[in-house]
């Protein structure tokens, strides 16, 4: 069995809220400053941290969700991702402990930190708090005994006079104190409905707070002694995942071989600051498929790329965005064109909204007949999943786990099939499918199911 022996660090907290962004991208990048080549990961869904992680480090954020992919994947896909680096930073999602609902450890930062057998640095927001920070440690660190919090750092301390009440409570827990950070503002990134603004959107900005994050970590952080903690850190069992392989099925052999000898047409994906959420292993997946992957921005660019001959539109904010994406009108006719002439389009939630008819009342695309507008509810979570209907994605009865996070709702008009059937937390049918169309609120990931991407090339050479 191949191993990976890339030393990491799982940076975790007691609750959201704490400074675990702050801490996990300073690291990256105060450690990519001293030349190390550092492996960013996230645990969770989430899309708007890599960013960050991405910037810090020069290389593709990348997540880990036992959910989405499986606790199988986890170890294959971390040792992926981390191949040829020296070190690798995994930021821990909402409070240590905590995972999807209902579902115990699954998809917690606990249970990564497991998987990976990583030690485990807890950042604790200490600003309202003195001799009870031992206890609240403590508490973290005895929990579960196959969870190894192995330091920890202090974010939001007051004053040197704080600092020396915190370590005098904590010099009896047996866990090191690593770091203390004081309260500083200045690194704070912005946010709005759905959380932090992506980087897409403020890069000059997020460079600034990447650049304070960092100077923030390397004076209040002992980083000779978090590298050699994460040099300590035992192997991961099982081989580094590969998207090669994963199309090479049995079954997809044949396809994948047919597809790169047809030179098929390009597969564009939509990028720019209105359409950010995509996970870094489906374009790997669709080129090894055999496509050609080539990213345009539907805010700037007038015509899809030449020679598309399918079209992925991930997550994002088109709704920060509707008045540019309406006034694009040549571009919207090309999507238009494109779809209604049977090329294969994947949406993904913001893809959805701009192929529906309207959204806040803007001319969109028009390939879906529906009207998407801005809604108060949050809809979020975890859903288990199955396609309905024969899609340019996966043929009905296929399951897929997924995730919604948006606070827009989507009013269909007729002619399209549903998507996804979702079992949880409540049975109802989502999204629509229409000639080559799959347009559908929930996020998956692909490397759980790699015969999406290579399903989606093949109808690439048919359409």
């Amino acid at each position: 069995m191949v191993t990976s022996s890339v030393p990491r660090l799982v940076i975790a907290a007691p609750s959201s809220g704490s400074g675990k962004t702050t801490v996990a991208t300073g690291l990256m990048a105060a450690f990519a400053a001293r030349g190390l080549a550092v492996s960013p990961h996230k645990v969770g869904p989430d899309y708007i941290d890599p960013g960050y992680h991405a910037l810090a480090t020069g290389r593709a954020g990348r997540n880990l969700d036992a959910y989405l992919c499986g606790a199988e994947l986890i170890g294959p896909l971390f040792a992926h991702g981390a191949r040829g680096c020296d070190l690798a930073v995994v930021e821990g999602v909402m409070g240590l402990y905590d995972g999807a609902a209902g579902e115990g450890e699954l998809a917690s930062t606990a249970q990564v930190a497991k998987l990976l057998r990583a030690p485990v640095v807890l950042v604790v927001d200490a600003s309202s708090q003195s001799r009870s920070v031992a206890a609240l440690v403590h508490g973290f660190a005895s929990w579960d005994p196959a969870v190894r919090v192995a330091g920890v750092i202090l974010n939001k301390v007051g004053s040197e006079r704080h600092e020396a009440m915190l370590r005098e409570a904590l010099d009896a827990s047996g866990v090191p104190v690593l770091g203390v950070l004081r309260r500083a503002p200045q690194v704070d990134t912005p946010s709005r409905h759905l959380g932090l603004v992506p980087v897409a959107e403020r890069r000059s900005e997020a460079v600034e707070a990447v650049a304070a994050m960092a100077a923030q970590v390397r004076a209040g952080c002992d980083l000779d002694a978090l590298l050699a903690l994460a040099r300590a850190a035992g192997e991961v069992p099982g081989t580094a995942w590969d998207a090669a392989e994963a199309v090479r099925s049995q079954d997809g052999a044949e396809a994948v071989r047919s597809s790169v000898a047809a030179g098929v047409k390009r597969v564009a994906v939509a990028g720019g600051p209105a359409f950010t959420f995509s996970y870094a292993e489906h374009a790997e997946l669709l080129t090894a498929a055999g496509a050609e992957v080539v990213t345009f921005d539907p805010l700037r660019d007038e015509q899809l790329p030449d020679g598309t001959g399918g079209l992925v539109i991930g997550g994002g904010f088109p709704e920060v965005y509707a008045p540019e994406l309406s006034a694009n009108e040549p571009l919207r006719k090309a999507v238009a064109e494109l779809a209604f002439g049977g090329a294969p389009v994947a949406a993904e939630c913001a893809g959805l909204l701009y192929l529906a008819r309207e959204l806040d009342g803007r001319p969109m695309c028009g390939v879906i007949d529906a009207e998407a507008r801005m809604h108060e509810r949050l809809t979020l979570g975890y859903r288990d999943a199955v396609a309905v209907s024969d899609s340019v994605l996966a043929a009905a009865g296929t399951r897929m786990r997924g995730h919604e996070f948006h606070r827009t709702v989507v009013e269909p008009g007729a002619g399209a099939a549903p998507a996804w059937g979702l079992r949880a937390p409540e049975r109802r049918v989502e999204g629509f499918v229409q000639q080559g169309v799959h347009a559908s609120y929930l996020h998956t990931h692909w490397a759980s199911e790699p015969g999406v991407a290579r399903r989606f090339v093949e109808r690439c050479l048919t359409s």
